[in-house]
C-alpha cells in the first residue's frame, strides 16, 4: 500500500491519478480535515482505498493494533502549510516541522521508503542553486519549515538504512490547483485574469530586474509526478534533490504564452508590493546535475507546450 500525504492537494492528486492510470489503486490518501473541503473535488475522478485525517494517521501508527502500518511499502509525504505568507509560525512549524519529523522517524524505524516535499525556497536569494548547506537561506516561515527539516534529516540519514529522499520544487503549475487560492500558479492568476478583463498584471521592475523579466524554473506537474515516480522505482537512491527543468524563463515569456493562446489581450504592469520586497525571489533556476548523476534522464515539458496543455485542461473545466 503507498500513502500519500495531502493527497487531495494539488501535486498529491496529480500523483494518484498517474498511479491510478498505471494499474495502482492500492492508495490511503492523508489529509488535514480542516481544508479537505476545499480540494475533496480533486479526488473525484481518482480510486484509493480511503482518505483519512492526518492526526488519526500518526496515532494509528503509534497503536499497537495499527490497522495501517504492516501494510504500507511507500510513504509520499507531499501534506503541508504552502503558504509562504502564512504569518503564524507556531502553526507552520507544527505542520511542516514537527509532523515530517514524526513521518520520517516512523518510516526509519520500518524501513519504509519516504519521499517527502522540500522546497526551492529553502535557497533564498542565493544566485547558486546547488543541493548544499551554504547556498540555503530562508525568507520566511515556510521557507524556514522546510530548511530545518531538510537539516534535520540531514543530520540523522547516516542512521536510516530505508529510502529517504527530498525533493525541492521550484515553481510548479498545471491541473488540480484550483483550491489554492492566494498561492495559485501564475498561469492560473493569468488564465483568471484573461478572462475576466483581457488584461495580465505583471510586477514592474524590481531586484535589478526590468518590467516582467523576473525570472523562475517553471516546471509543469506532470514532470514531478514522473520525479516521485522513478524514485519510488529506485530505492537504493536517497538524498535531497532539484526538481525543476533547470532553464529559468521571465514571467513575461508566460504572459506571452497566455496571451498567444487566446489571441487577445495585454499586459498591464503594477507596482511591487513593499511588503513582498525583503521575501520575493527575483530569480531561480534549478541545478540538475545531482539527480541526472543518479540515472534519471527524463526530457522536461517546455513552457509553452505545459502552458497550453493546462490552459486546454482549464478550459475544458470551465
Amino acid at each position: 500500500m503507498l500513502v500519500i500525504t495531502g493527497g487531495a492537494g494539488f501535486i498529491g492528486s496529480n500523483l494518484v491519478n498517474f498511479l491510478n492510470n498505471n494499474q495502482d489503486d492500492e492508495i490511503l490518501i492523508v489529509e488535514e480535515m480542516d481544508t479537505y473541503l476545499k480540494k475533496f473535488k480533486n479526488l473525484d475522478d481518482l480510486k484509493y482505498i480511503d482518505c483519512i485525517d492526518k492526526n488519526t494517521f500518526i496515532n494509528d501508527l503509534n497503536n499497537s493494533s495499527s490497522k495501517y502500518k504492516d501494510k504500507i511499502n511507500n510513504i509520499f509525504h507531499l501534506g503541508a502549510c504552502s503558504k509562504t505568507t502564512e504569518p503564524d509560525r507556531d502553526y507552520i512549524m507544527s505542520t511542516n516541522l514537527e509532523y515530517s519529523k514524526d513521518i520520517l522517524k516512523y518510516s526509519a524505524n520500518n524501513k519504509i521508503s519516504l519521499i517527502y516535499a522540500s522546497s526551492a525556497s529553502v535557497y533564498g536569494k542565493t544566485n547558486s542553486f546547488i543541493e548544499t548547506p551554504e547556498n540555503e537561506s530562508f525568507l520566511n516561515h515556510y521557507a524556514e519549515s522546510k530548511l530545518l527539516f531538510d537539516q534535520y534529516y540531514r543530520k540523522h540519514k547516516d542512521r536510516i538504512s530505508s529510502q529517504v529522499v527530498g525533493l525541492r520544487y521550484f515553481n510548479v503549475f498545471g491541473p488540480r490547483e484550483f483550491h489554492k487560492e492566494g498561492m495559485f500558479s501564475v498561469v492560473y492568476h493569468f488564465f483568471t485574469q484573461i478572462n475576466e478583463s483581457d488584461n495580465i498584471n505583471l510586477f514592474k521592475g524590481s531586484h535589478g530586474y526590468e518590467d516582467g523579466e523576473q525570472r523562475r524554473d517553471f516546471i509543469h506537474v506532470g514532470d514531478t509526478v514522473q520525479v516521485n515516480n522513478w524514485f519510488k522505482n529506485n530505492p537504493g537512491v536517497s538524498g535531497i534533490y532539484n526538481v525543476g527543468t533547470s532553464k529559468s524563463r521571465t514571467f513575461n515569456d508566460i504572459a506571452n504564452c497566455v496571451l498567444d493562446y487566446y489571441k487577445r489581450g495585454s499586459i498591464n504592469y503594477i507596482d511591487f508590493p513593499d511588503n513582498l520586497e525583503s521575501q520575493y525571489q527575483a530569480f531561480t533556476e534549478a541545478d540538475m546535475s545531482k539527480i541526472k548523476s543518479k540515472g534519471y534522464s527524463k526530457d522536461f515539458t517546455t513552457l509553452e507546450d505545459g502552458v497550453k496543455s493546462y490552459l486546454d485542461w482549464l478550459s475544458k473545466q470551465a
